[in-house]
């Protein structure tokens, strides 16, 4: 048995060609969109790296500060301790004047990049 072709006028031919066309270019725009979207991406991504790189750069630097600072602390007391010499008060005051102002650098760095980490 013969299979029976069915018949389209011009009219439904080129309706159906022109919703293929429209199907064939929302496939390209489905691909634009998916490339852009990896391009943002490995963008962010890169972004992202830099400023952690930045960030680690910068903490180096400050914990660099505070571990100078902590030696300046520990070669003052020494100082302190030996000129003294029994008069611990005035010590303890001078040390605890050094650390208190070591806290509050530390405080700030710590802030610092809380505030860089959004926490």
């Amino acid at each position: 048995m013969a299979k029976k072709a069915s018949k389209l006028t011009p009219e439904v031919r080129a309706a159906y060609a022109d919703i293929e066309k429209g199907v064939r270019t929302l496939g390209k725009s489905i691909a634009d969109v998916r490339q852009h979207l990896r391009k943002a991406e490995r963008q962010i991504e890169a972004e992202a790296r830099a400023r952690i790189r930045a960030l680690r750069d910068d903490a180096k630097t400050q914990l660099a500060g505070l571990q100078s600072r902590e030696r300046e602390v520990t070669k003052t007391l020494k100082a302190l301790r030996a000129a003294a010499e029994g008069s611990w008060g005035e010590v303890k005051q001078a040390a605890d004047a050094i650390l208190a102002d070591a806290r509050v650098a530390a405080d700030a760095v710590i802030a610092r990049f809380r505030s860089a980490l959004g926490r």
